[in-house]
């Protein structure tokens, strides 16, 4: 796809796929301000939330965390890639990230060799290492609380971690469980991500075709078009985008319009009653 992009319509890249560069990405003005209180945060440590319905942005809220976050001084981020795992593997994801050789089957010399690795982060740099946990929701409540106790010590005034967890609405309902309120009562800064309305998808949309070297790409009527059948939602509204542009590279159509969005989609409609063939 990349070299009929650049040919039929010059752009850097798929502005609705996936594996958008940073660069095309966009930062709404509460994500800028999220990002800004894990700034301060990760000077103090603590745990922080980001929830949301599936499709309304949190992979790529994560992404922009992530990516402002490694380009600060001396702050070591990371992210966990298995959130479901046991305590045993959960150490030894914990070791790989940081470097720490851990044994298997003693779980007491990872913990003591883990704390004192980021001890001695803190006392170098005063910052604290920061752990990024997407669909922490599906994390195992005794590993939740496990890193309850890595993240802290002095009895619990002195933060040895920053704590970053992302899920879905469930993740919020763990922590009102008797077990999960410890690490509940700890989360200090949450971004609630809600489904957008139909001019924020609309300028969401043209703002990532002009990122990504095209603002004709779309008309204005397909623009919103899009954004009032897309629900709210940001993962439909770049599924039906994409479809749109392999049905416009198919045609070598030099814009995408309303009659290619009636054309594609008519033909994604169930038949109804009266149109199926007679037996």
């Amino acid at each position: 796809m990349n070299h009929k992009l650049l040919s039929l319509y010059g752009l850097k890249w798929n502005p609705f796929g996936a594996d958008v560069p940073i660069e095309g990405l966009i930062e709404s003005a509460d994500m800028e301000h999220y990002t800004w209180r894990i700034e301060q945060l990760y000077r103090e440590g603590g745990f922080a939330m980001i929830t949301g319905d599936p499709g309304t942005g949190k992979s790529a809220a994560l992404r922009l965390l992530f990516h402002r976050l490694s380009q600060a001084r001396d702050v070591s981020v990371v992210s966990i890639t298995r959130p479901q795992s046991k305590l045993r593997d959960f150490y030894r994801e914990l070791g790989s990230l940081f470097g720490v050789e851990l044994k298997a089957n003693n779980t007491y010399g990872g913990f003591t060799a883990l704390r004192q690795k980021w001890k001695q982060h803190v006392e170098s740099s005063r910052l604290r290492p920061v752990i990024i946990i997407d669909e922490a929701q599906d994390m195992v409540p005794t590993t939740l609380s496990e890193l309850r106790l890595l993240s802290s010590s002095e009895f619990d005034s002195q933060n040895l971690l920053t704590v970053v967890l992302a899920g879905d609405k469930r993740l919020p309902e763990k922590f009102r469980t008797p077990d999960l309120l410890p690490v509940g009562s700890r989360i200090k800064v949450r971004l609630v991500l809600e489904h957008l309305t139909k001019n924020d998808l609309v300028d969401h949309l043209s703002q990532m075709i002009t990122l990504a070297g095209n603002s004709n790409l779309m008309t204005k009527e397909v623009l919103n078009t899009l954004a009032e059948h897309s629900m709210g939602n940001y993962r439909i509204l770049m599924t039906m985008a994409t479809d749109l542009l392999l049905a416009a590279i198919a045609k070598k159509s030099t814009q995408i319009d309303e009659s290619l969005y009636f054309e594609v989609f008519s033909q994604n409609k169930p038949k109804t009653k009266s149109s199926l063939p007679k037996r």
